[in-house]
């Protein structure tokens, strides 16, 4: 089928074969046919918007850039959240100003979309519009929001993840804030960090050992030990990564015990712990 055929084909009644359409213009893989494909990403279909969204993530460059924004100006939720995800493909800072207006939807899986391309942009250091999806109503948009936040560089978004970190009801922004702030390493996050060691669920406390690690201090070790006797053997192990940076000798004793943990990642990581921790004193000798 040529690529003329197959744009054709893309606009028949028969689901069936727009769908045969959309693949034949993939396994084409011709640039001409981003427009048709792009059409068809407001089909009611599902299966043809996604098959339609995983050609183009093939095939769009920054040459369709000015015909993606047009198509997300149009009025088709369907259309627009495909768009969203192509323009993460591009990187091009030229989309912020599109993009903006999809903080504010009514419908939380745009604003999803929306904060999360904002991710994929390049150049962007501040972006205080976004600061206020961390109050989102939804789930979702406060989860993307804040592993978004973290690839920013503005002064005040430190304590707006230290304040999601604490409060947030949600686990997942809870752990996607202590990811971010890993990104951050700012000393400021310490105290909210050092409380967050004793959030109910392991993923918090797994990934506040990791921001920890990158702000490394000597008030820790007591919460840092307490961690090799974590009920998860994933917050066991990063205890022991922990540890072996923040390189305090009095931290080999628990370390030494770690070494009889049933979970064999565990017992490795506190023998090198060990010897990071002796060789560092090694070198001050």
């Amino acid at each position: 089928m040529s690529c003329i055929w197959s744009q054709i084909a893309v606009k028949d009644e028969s689901y069936l074969v727009q769908k045969l359409a959309v693949t034949a213009l993939w396994e084409l893989a011709n640039p001409l046919a981003v427009p048709a494909l792009l059409e068809v990403l407001a089909s009611p279909d599902p299966e043809i918007r996604e098959e339609a969204k995983s050609a183009l993530g093939e095939l769009v460059s920054l040459d369709h850039l000015l015909l993606l924004l047009d198509f997300l100006l149009k009025d088709d939720v369907n259309l627009q959240l495909n768009i969203l995800f192509l323009l993460r493909k591009i990187h091009d800072v030229q989309s912020l100003p599109y993009i903006l207006p999809f903080f504010t939807s009514s419908y939380p899986e745009l604003r999803e979309a929306a904060i999360t391309t904002l991710r994929y942009l390049n150049q962007v250091e501040r972006c205080e519009p976004a600061l206020a999806l961390l109050n989102d109503p939804e789930p979702i948009v406060r989860r993307a929001t804040a592993l978004t936040l973290g690839h920013l560089q503005d002064d005040s978004i430190v304590l707006d993840l230290i304040q999601a970190l604490l409060t947030d009801p949600d686990w997942e922004v809870r752990r996607n804030a202590a990811k971010s702030l890993t990104l951050q390493a700012d000393k400021r996050s310490l105290d909210a960090l050092e409380k967050a060691l004793s959030d109910l669920h392991w993923q918090v406390r797994k990934f506040t050992l990791q921001a920890l690690g990158k702000i490394p201090d000597p008030r820790l070790l007591p919460n840092l030990i307490k961690l090799l006797s974590d009920e998860v053997s994933d917050v066991r192990k990063e205890a022991a990564i922990t540890l072996g940076i923040l390189g305090n000798l009095h931290a080999i004793n628990a370390l030494q015990q770690a070494l009889d943990d049933p979970d064999r990642d565990v017992v490795i990581y506190a023998q090198r712990a060990i010897e990071k921790i002796k060789a560092g004193i090694e070198k001050t000798i």
